[in-house]
């Protein structure tokens, strides 16, 4: 009989339960689990019976493959999952709690029922510390005032995990290199017959075993460093067949403390750029944490195919303190090939246009010998445009780029050795030509930029770019094009030659880690600021103005704006193959002083792939603006606010599936007469909110997911007669509220 749920019935004298009893804690360790439902269908197990169960070829096998076979209902995994449960909970200090598992059966399933009393946990009543070791007694003790185990608190065997991991920590970092959470366990005494324990905290000496198999104890040691060996050209499997006679064949210089052994003449990476990633100093004690950051930091250079820091017992050496021992560090960097030469496909996908692109790139990973990454990229693509958007069909890009990205702050900031073990500091110079080709017009920008970026923690990132300088030239307009946004001074001046002279700031939270099943979000803030400076200088020299009543810069005008955005994620896990994502932007643009309008580049848009998806690209907006049906279809505005809620779960195979709600829209900062209703205004702006839904399917290829997405409109602020909320005023148009987007990657 077929699996139909699992029922999880919590009965407990007092509530609320800690979250250790919730229903969500305890079905990890249902041994069975029903066929998965997509909507309420279960649709894998519909795809597995859609098999033929005797033939293999396909599609009979492949339909096996991506479905679910059907769970059978049995009765001894019930009764394990029940024990499962109960020693699960016993771990979490409930001694006495039962667990009962009971069979319904309602049709043609069979459901499971575990009925689950805790009873009254057991609380730790009392620590007792029983270190076995004289030496370390006296810093264990001291360390007491961080032990994770407090009196009162329940028994918990995770917590007593992470207090040996904590305290193993503590005293590896502190120069016992033997030291290991094996050294550390904790006995547990229930006698008192309180629902109390008392905790006897265990922390045991050294032991060690001889050639003879005898066991001795001893106290733990202390370890210093003596030297360090660092191999920057280390080859594993010349070093694994030559043995000692590749070691031979190498050189030995010295720098700041630290050997460096290489091919004579060989030196990929400078010394000192090396050491400014090792944390670990001759002379000093044995420190865990700074060798994690040692790997770390050497890794984070992106010189090394591999990176490898050990240590070797110097055990008997002569010249060590009786009560210390002594270490040699050895640190084996692998490189990876410096130069290459890279040819690329890729998919793009710019404002919600689809299309291809060949990259020429060339890289050197230590340009200068400091493990600086110089890169060229010369680039041509090809886009298909929304031609209900534009009434054309393709643009064609071609451009060059390049960029060089140095491990430390250049000018005018001095590279100081303690910023850059601690912030992992970045400057990178780029520079670029991109042409563009449209039927309707053609036009170049070229852009130059000198951006710092440094860690403000494990999870925070911030970047300043106080000189960047763009130049958008247009060098060809149809005439057609040319009558028809001369109409509408916002884009004819949009579109116009611009110079834009600014600054950038960023920063950046993510706090997601390897664990997949884990929650994490993703914040960046932005705040760009251009033409100010050359506005003071123009304005003080008193430099007349062009006759467009502009300042320009060699025959140009500068763009002169603020602007400011906040995009923030949430990531939700159910579980390894499905996650709900919340997702909130807002961004503003003001031109003021040289500028009256936005430049092009920097302007809001709404619909799209990547936006409000019930809407075709640059279609929606601004505010509650009605487009005539003869009119130029491609909004753009100053400002945005956007929410989105996206579920995202496996389906099978490649395929993943995914249901969405996207809401906002985009708004002028200042009245637009060609525009009624596109202006921003706090009273009336939740009027102008559009709202659209639907479902989407993306194939996950590994190198590229590949997404389309059905979004339908619910509320639509152009709506004139009746309720703006589609369902409430008339009947859906399939041509009108229903749109298909295709997209590269996640939307957000």
């Amino acid at each position: 009989m077929l699996l139909g749920r699992n029922e999880i019935a919590i009965s407990a004298d007092e509530e609320p339960l800690p979250p250790t009893v919730s229903r969500s804690a305890i079905r990890p360790y249902i041994r069975q689990q029903p066929n998965k439902k997509i909507f309420g269908v279960r649709f894998h197990l519909g795809l597995y019976n859609l098999s033929n169960i005797e033939k293999e070829k396909w599609p009979h096998g492949w339909l096996r493959r991506i479905g679910e076979e059907p769970v059978i209902i049995d009765e001894v995994a019930a009764e394990r999952s029940a024990g499962q449960i109960q020693s699960y909970l016993w771990s979490k200090g409930f001694f006495n709690a039962r667990v009962r598992d009971t069979v319904r059966v309602e049709g043609e399933e069979a459901n499971v029922v575990y009925s689950v009393t805790p009873d009254q946990p057991y609380t730790i009543s009392d620590i007792r510390y029983d270190i076995q070791d004289s030496v370390l007694r006296g810093l264990v003790l001291i360390d007491t005032v961080n032990c994770l185990i407090e009196r009162g608190m329940i028994y918990d065997v995770d917590l007593f995990q992470r207090e040996r991991q904590r305290l193993e920590r503590f005293i590896r970092d502190i120069g016992f290199y033997t030291f290991s959470t094996e050294n550390i366990y904790f006995r547990i005494d229930s006698s008192l017959m309180r629902q109390q324990v008392v905790v006897n905290y265990v922390v045991s000496p050294r032991v060690t075993v001889d050639h003879r198999g005898t066991q001795t104890t001893s106290n733990h040691t202390m370890y210093r460093i003596r030297d360090i060996y660092v191999f920057p050209e280390f080859d594993p499997k010349a070093s694994l067949t030559g043995g000692d006679e590749y070691l031979r064949r190498l050189d030995t210089t010295w720098y700041r403390g630290v050997h460096f052994v290489a091919p004579p003449g060989r030196t990929p990476v400078k010394p000192e750029v090396l050491t400014q990633s090792i944390y670990i100093a001759p002379g000093s004690l044995y420190n865990v944490t700074n060798v994690e950051r040692t790997q770390s930091h050497l890794t984070d250079l992106r010189n090394h195919r591999l990176v490898n820091v050990s240590f070797v017992d110097l055990h008997g050496v002569s010249g060590q303190r009786r009560d210390e021992g002594m270490l040699d560090c050895i640190i084996q960097l692998t490189p990876m090939q410096r130069q290459s030469f890279t040819v690329e496909l890729e998919g793009t996908n710019t404002g919600g246009n689809l299309g291809g692109a060949l990259n020429l790139i060339y890289q050197n990973k230590s340009l200068l010998k400091g493990a600086e990454v110089f890169s060229m990229k010369l680039k041509g693509a090809y886009e298909t445009l929304t031609e209900d958007v534009t009434g054309f069909k393709n643009t064609q890009q071609y451009g060059i780029e390049a960029n060089l990205r140095i491990p430390k702050f250049m000018i005018p900031f001095p590279a100081k050795e303690s910023f850059i073990r601690n912030k992992d500091p970045r400057t990178v110079l780029q520079a670029g030509y991109n042409y563009q080709k449209l039927p309707v017009f053609a036009r170049s920008v070229a852009n130059i930029s000198l951006g710092y970026s440094w860690n403000g923690n494990k999870y925070t990132r911030f970047s300043v770019n106080p000189l960047s300088l763009n130049v958008v030239k247009l060098h060809y307009i149809n005439p057609e094009y040319q009558a028809m946004i001369d109409t509408m001074p916002y884009f004819s001046n949009s579109l116009s030659d611009v110079m834009i002279v600014g600054g950038r700031y960023d920063f950046v939270f993510n706090n997601q880690t390897i664990q997949k099943s884990r929650d994490f979000w993703n914040i960046r803030v932005g705040f760009d600021i251009a033409g100010n400076l050359l506005d003071a200088v123009y304005r003080t020299t008193n430099i007349d103005l062009a006759p467009d009543g502009s300042y320009h810069l060699f025959r140009q005008p500068f763009a002169q704006f603020l602007k400011g955005e906040v995009d923030a994620a949430y990531n939700f896990r159910f579980s390894e193959v499905s996650s709900i994502v919340y997702r909130l932007f807002a961004g503003v643009g003001y031109p003021y002083g040289n500028s009256e309008f936005m430049p092009f580049e920097e302007q809001y848009f709404g619909g799209g792939s990547n936006d409000i998806r019930a809407w075709m690209v640059r279609t929606l907006g601004p505010g509650s603006y009605i487009l005539p049906e003869s009119s130029f279809i491609n909004q753009t505005a100053d400002m945005k606010l956007e929410a989105n809620v996206e579920y995202r779960f496996k389906l099978f195979w490649i395929l993943e599936g995914a249901t969405f709600i996207d809401a906002g829209n985009i708004w002028t900062v200042r009245d637009d007469d060609d525009r009624p209703g596109s202006r921003f205004r706090f009273g009336s702006f939740l009027d102008d909110i559009a709202v659209g839904t639907g479902l989407g399917l993306r194939f996950d290829l590994k190198f590229v997911l590949l997404r389309t997405d059905f979004g339908l409109k619910l509320r639509d602020p152009q709506e004139t007669e009746g309720s703006k909320w589609i369902p409430l005023s008339r009947p859906f148009n399939r041509k009108e509220d229903i749109t298909m987007v295709i997209g590269i990657g996640y939307p957000f």
